[in-house]
C-alpha cells in the first residue's frame, strides 16, 4: 500500500521579491517592507477622483461600516473556492478586500479587478483603485494594512500559510480541511494559542441552523444513547488520468505552488481543483467531503477535543496514472464510549442512530419533542452566516463557530482512515497523546518532511 508523504524530494524555492501590482501601478514589497494602514489608505485615496475620506462609503452607511472599522482582509488563493470566498467578502460591509494572493498571476489581476470593480459600483464611481497583488504569501504578512486572511490554497499548504498569518498577528479563515496532516493539525492549534489569533475553518455546516438543531436532537437524548454514526460520500476520482509533463504557463510560479511538497513534473491536471485527487497535496474525498460530515459527527457526538480511540479500513485506489487517492472507502471508528463510527459510498450525509431513533442523512425518526429546551445543550448559534461569523469574532476576539481544535480534531478523523487503508490493519488511537502507541510504522504517517527550505 502507498503511504502518505512517501518518496519526499528536495528542491530549491525561487525566494521572495515578487512585485506589487494593481492595476496600472506598481510597488515594490517584502519582508521589510513597512507600509502601515494608515499610509496605505493614503496612497489608495490619491488614486481616485476625491478624497477617500470624504466618499460615502468611507463614512459607512448603506450597510457599509465606516473605513476604520472595516476587518481589512487578503484573500490568498484566489481560484476556485477562494474566488468564491472574495465575492462573499464583498457582500460584507464590514470587510474591506484590501489584497489578493495566488501564484498565478492572471488570478491575481483578475481578483483584483473584481474587487476594485466591486467597490466602485457600491460608491457609484466610475474607477476605485484600492487593491494589491502579490503572488507570494509572505508579502502579505509583512504588511500593516491586513488584519486578517483568507486561506483557500490547495490543502498541502494550508498549515504554512495560517501559522505564517498566526505569527504576523493576522487572523485567519481557513478553508477545509484544515491540514494535509496530523501534526500540522496540532502546530496551528499551537500557533492560535499563542499568538492569541482568531480561526474559522471552512466548515460552513457549524453555522447552518438545520445542522445545528440536528446536533442539538443528539446531545440532548433525543434519539436515545447514540450507537452508531454513518458518513458517506461519493466516488471520486473515476479515471486514474494519464498524463504527460507539460510546459510551465507563463505567470504561473510553479515552483511556489507546489510549496512543501516534492518536486513533480507540471501538469495542468496536477493543479487548480484536481490537487484534491493526489496525495501529495490532499487526501481525496476522505479530507473532502469527509472534512465536512466527520465534522458534523464530531459536533453532535460531543468530541471536538477529542476523537476515536480506534481505526481500521479498506480502500481502492488507482494503481497507475496520476490520480493515487482512494475512490472508494471502508472505514470503522470505535470512540471510547462505545460508539461506532462508519464511513464508505453507499450514501452522502452524516447519520446518526440511537436507541430510540435516528437523524439526519436524509432520514429522522424522533420519538420526542424536537423543540430544545431553555436548561438543555444549546450548541453555538450564529445569525451571520461563516464568514459573516468569522469577521464578528475578528471583532470580540471570542472563538467562531469552527474553531481551530473543532478543525483539528475533526481533520485528524480523515486522516486517520487514510493511514488506516493505508496500512491495511486495525489501528489504536489515543486521542491525548495524538499518537498510535506502540506503533512505529503509523506514527511515521502522522506528518512529512517539508521539501527545502519550507518549514512550519
Amino acid at each position: 500500500m502507498r503511504r502518505a508523504g512517501a518518496g519526499r524530494a528536495k528542491a530549491r524555492n525561487r525566494g521572495v521579491g515578487v512585485r506589487l501590482k494593481a492595476r496600472g501601478r506598481e510597488e515594490a514589497m517584502g519582508p521589510s517592507a513597512g507600509v502601515t494602514r494608515r499610509g496605505f489608505l493614503k496612497g489608495a485615496a490619491a488614486t481616485l477622483a476625491a478624497p477617500y475620506v470624504l466618499t460615502s462609503s468611507a463614512l459607512g452607511g448603506a450597510g457599509r461600516a465606516a473605513a476604520g472599522e472595516r476587518v481589512t482582509v487578503a484573500v490568498i488563493g484566489v481560484r476556485n473556492r477562494g474566488g468564491q470566498l472574495l465575492g462573499s467578502l464583498l457582500g460584507h460591509g464590514d470587510a474591506q478586500v484590501v489584497g489578493v494572493c495566488d501564484v498565478d498571476g492572471s488570478v491575481v489581476e483578475r481578483g483584483i479587478r473584481r474587487a476594485e470593480d466591486a467597490y466602485a459600483d457600491g460608491e457609484n464611481r466610475g474607477r476605485y483603485a484600492g487593491v494589491w497583488g502579490t503572488a507570494d504569501f509572505r508579502e502579505v504578512m509583512a504588511r500593516e494594512d491586513v488584519d486578517a486572511v483568507v486561506v483557500a490554497t490547495p490543502d498541502h499548504t494550508h498549515a504554512l500559510v495560517s501559522i505564517a498569518a498566526c505569527r504576523a498577528g493576522k487572523d485567519v479563515y481557513v478553508e477545509k480541511p484544515m491540514t494535509l496532516t496530523i501534526r500540522e493539525g496540532r502546530a496551528m492549534v499551537e500557533a492560535v494559542r499563542r499568538y492569541g489569533r482568531v480561526l474559522q475553518v471552512g466548515s460552513q455546516r457549524r453555522s447552518e441552523g438545520g445542522v445545528r438543531h440536528t446536533c442539538e436532537l443528539v446531545r440532548n437524548g433525543r434519539i436515545g444513547k447514540v450507537e452508531k454514526v454513518e458518513v458517506g460520500f461519493g466516488v471520486r476520482p473515476g479515471s486514474p488520468q494519464p498524463w504527460a509533463p507539460e510546459p510551465v504557463p507563463e505567470g504561473f510560479d510553479y515552483d511556489r505552488w507546489l510549496g512543501p511538497a516534492p518536486w513533480a513534473p507540471y501538469t495542468e491536471k496536477r493543479c487548480h481543483y484536481n490537487f484534491r485527487f493526489v496525495r501529495d497535496y490532499s487526501g481525496g474525498e476522505m479530507t473532502n467531503w469527509g472534512a465536512h460530515f466527520f465534522d458534523v459527527a464530531q459536533w453532535g457526538l460531543g468530541t471536538d477535543d477529542t476523537g476515536p480511540v480506534e481505526v481500521a479500513g479498506e480502500g481502492e485506489a488507482h494503481a497507475t496514472g496520476l490520480y493515487d487517492v482512494y475512490y472508494r472507502v471502508r472505514v470503522s471508528y470505535g470512540y471510547a464510549s462505545g460508539v461506532r463510527m462508519t464511513c464508505d459510498n453507499s450514501h452522502k450525509g452524516t447519520r446518526f442512530i440511537g436507541t430510540e431513533g435516528e437523524v439526519g442523512g436524509g432520514k429522522t425518526v424522533i420519538r420526542g419533542e424536537e423543540q430544545i429546551g431553555p436548561d438543555e445543550v444549546h450548541l453555538y448559534r450564529t445569525n451571520r452566516g461563516h464568514m459573516g461569523d468569522f469577521l464578528h469574532c475578528v471583532r470580540t476576539r471570542q472563538d467562531p463557530s469552527a474553531p481551530v481544535e473543532a478543525g483539528h480534531r475533526s481533520a485528524t478523523v480523515c486522516h486517520l482512515g487514510n493511514i488506516a487503508m493505508d496500512l491495511g490493519r486495525r489501528l489504536r488511537w489515543d486521542p491525548v497523546r495524538e499518537e498510535f502507541p506502540g506503533d512505529a510504522e503509523a506514527n511515521r504517517l502522522r506528518g512529512y518532511a517539508y521539501r527545502h527550505p519550507w518549514r512550519l
